[in-house]
């Protein structure tokens, strides 16, 4: 099982919810998807982001495909214009 963690920081923070329906659209339309996370930060501290992002896939090349799918890139090309900042792990 490989998890894939996005943290994202929005110029504006009303995008935040916006972002996260967007990405919990790609739940169970993406088979190597396997489980979809997101979620808006409550606590507002000094060093939160806005919005997280927690995706798990079978190994790598699921998250390479999940990657590559048309719908995780139509939700990209709407996400990138908006993200001041974004930071990832993957375990």
């Amino acid at each position: 099982m490989l998890t894939h963690v996005v943290c994202f920081r929005f110029a504006d923070l009303e995008t935040a919810g916006a972002a996260r329906d967007r990405l919990l659209s790609m739940r169970g339309a993406i088979p190597a998807l396997l489980e979809l996370e997101a979620g808006v930060d409550t606590t507002r501290s000094p060093r939160s982001f806005d919005l997280a992002l927690i995706t798990r896939h079978a190994d790598r090349a699921g998250l390479e495909a999940y990657g590559q799918d048309p719908l995780h890139l139509e939700v990209l090309e709407w996400l990138k214009p908006r993200v001041v900042q974004a930071v990832a792990v993957d375990f």
